[in-house]
């Protein structure tokens, strides 16, 4: 399934002149060194042109200062930190990894033999996964602890051959423009998730201890737990008549709670919350405490916040939607209740902005469903749902859109569900016929090309031992249940996955307006983001369907404009005049504080 429809907007706007690609590699003739290529549009190159190896960031400076290149390399965090650190930013560039492995499984390409067969170019992060339903690709991000940093060819001759086994699979897709969007868009990603490591989240490291102290009390020795985890600690084990009961380990913490009379299959909170016992309560409570100590606790903040810049690192395409993943720092899952220390510099201004309900807005564009689109417009989609008629509550719109694309078939889900089908049947047709493709391993593709992973040998496995002569009941219930559980996974991939097309798009169209702003001139507001960030507003955080700019006092009321006039601007790109309005909620304070 391709939910392909219309003709998109071509590349981005604003393309250099020829030549507009700059090929970058280390140099097979001078060790240690490295050399560049240019190339333009009908295929033709310039010379080998050598750089020395400390020489890179002046080549790329005076090469932009002429004309902004498409800067082609191996890998984006291999090459582009070094040019930040000495105040040189690129505008475009084309990350060869990260393209890669949208070409060689996208099903809009053609000829995907030769990509197939250039293996030392399909590696990707290895980030850590939460558990998941048996034999369901992951949907969500995940925070990677430890990722594994991959590993491409980076000499010249292997970036220009990677670079031409590219382009022939561009022109080999079916809809070209498309993915050649995609590409662009994953690429600018890929620029824009080193300068957020770059320039810092401003972090108010009082504010931080002072949460921190708050909800656990003083800052205890190192090896020891704060005193209110203690406290509830003791809480918990007298509520469960056992004095050693071990808290901390989830078998020990089982039996302690299955001698309690507490008949729980797992320690997950969402388990643990359907129980009845005098100490469930504190146990949740002494959970959320132990959370907030281990992910963001004392030695987080000596880890990860240095000279009032927090500096996670972020995995574009880290997830098989598209969607970033973190593999160091936990961006993804800063608590709100941290969101204070979030601060801007003295004479600054954090400008934020999320999309309402971004998910179901896409999935009206990409259906052309005008009723949901007109339930949207300019106002909250689930009132607009529920004014429809469609549903009695917000809520119940709310639980509806949820799981109409997460597949819900029981309980609410399963009673209002039928209801968005009568009331948007183009929405509805579209996840439910990505669905229907996923129950028998297909593979969908999202609106500029992404394409889902095929269930793996086990699921076929599965599927192929139910249609044997005398498969019984058991298999073929099995099968069933794990066919459905692809679909849901199907089902949420086309949405959730150009949901983070249009991010990308969005923060690409940002950036390029930001960057166009006038730096603030005798003094540098904020210094602690580096040279390149440091008197200009600029991108300091990002979380799916939410950015955070942080911005010169003087700036701040158009760096708002900018921000919604770029959302606009991404729908435009992606889906043309589909009646959608990308609708933010915008604010400007000293905190990133959030209702």
């Amino acid at each position: 399934m391709s939910v392909v429809r219309d003709t998109v907007v071509d590349m981005p706007p604003r393309e250099s002149p020829s030549p507009r690609w700059c090929a970058v590699g280390r140099s097979g003739t001078a060790p240690g060194g490295l050399a560049a290529v240019e190339l333009d549009e009908s295929g033709g190159r310039s010379p080998e042109i050598p750089i020395p190896a400390d020489g890179l960031a002046n080549f790329v400076a005076a090469r932009e200062a002429e004309a902004p290149r498409r800067w082609v390399w191996a890998d984006t965090p291999a090459v582009y930190p070094a040019l930040l650190t000495a105040g040189v930013r690129v505008e475009r560039c084309h990350d060869l990894r990260l393209c890669h492995q949208i070409l060689r499984n996208s099903v809009l390409v053609r000829d995907r033999a030769a990509l197939h067969a250039a293996t030392q170019w399909a590696v990707a992060p290895d980030p850590v996964e939460e558990p998941r339903a048996p034999l369901m690709p992951a949907l969500f991000e995940l925070e990677a602890g430890s990722a594994r940093r991959p590993t491409v060819p980076d000499s010249l001759s292997e970036v220009l051959a990677e670079f031409d086994r590219q382009r022939s699979a561009i022109d080999s897709a079916a809809e070209p423009n498309r993915i050649a969007l995609l590409l662009a868009a994953e690429s600018v990603g890929a620029l824009i998730a080193v300068e957020l490591t770059s320039a810092g989240v401003p972090w108010d490291t009082e504010e931080h201890d002072r949460i921190l102290s708050e909800a656990l009390g003083p800052r205890p020795a190192p090896g020891a737990k704060p005193a209110a985890l203690l406290a509830v600690g003791e809480e918990v084990r007298a509520a469960l008549g056992d004095p050693s009961a071990s808290l901390d380990s989830p078998p020990k913490l089982l039996r302690a709670l299955r001698a309690a009379g507490i008949e729980a299959s797992s320690t997950s909170r969402w388990e643990l919350a359907e129980h009845e016992h005098p100490a469930i309560p504190p146990l949740l409570h002494y959970k959320k405490l132990a959370r907030l100590l281990s992910a963001n606790g004392w030695n987080w903040l000596d880890e990860w916040v240095r000279d009032g810049r927090y500096r996670p690192v972020y995995v574009p395409g880290g997830v098989v939607t598209g969607r970033w993943a973190s593999s160091g720092g936990g961006a993804l899952q800063i608590p709100r209740s941290l969101r204070p220390a979030l601060r801007a510099d003295p004479g600054c201004l954090l400008v934020s902005a999320d999309v309402s309900q971004l998910e179901p807005r896409v999935l009206a564009a990409m259906s052309g469903d005008r009723a949901m689109a007109a339930a949207g417009a300019g106002r909250d989609l689930y009132a607009g749902i529920v004014e429809s008629g469609a549903v009695a509550t917000r809520q119940d719109a709310k639980i509806a859109v949820l799981g109409a694309m997460y597949g819900g078939t029981s309980g609410d889900s399963g009673r209002l569900v039928p209801r968005l089908r009568r009331a948007f049947p183009a929405a509805m047709r579209l996840v439910d016929d990505a669905a229907a493709i996923g129950e028998q391993g297909g593979i969908v593709t999202t609106w500029l090309g992404r394409s889902s992973p095929p269930p793996g040998e086990e699921w076929q496995g599965v599927q192929a031992a139910a249609s044997l002569p005398g498969a019984g009941r058991r298999e073929e219930e099995h099968a069933r249940r794990i066919a459905r559980e692809f679909g849901r996974f199907t089902r949420n991939f086309v949405v959730q996955g150009t949901a983070a097309e249009w991010a990308l798009a969005w923060m690409g169209e940002l950036r390029r307006r930001l960057f166009a702003f006038d730096p603030v001139h005798g003094e540098t507001p904020m210094a602690a983001s580096g040279p390149v960030f440091s008197a200009r507003p600029h991108l300091a955080f990002f979380l799916h369907d939410e950015v955070i700019v942080h911005a010169p006092r003087a700036h701040a009321e158009a760096v708002a404009s900018a921000i919604e006039e770029s959302a606009q601007a991404a729908g435009r790109l992606l889906f043309g005049d589909a009646p959608v309005d990308f609708r933010l909620d915008l604010r400007i304070s000293e905190r990133a504080l959030k209702d």
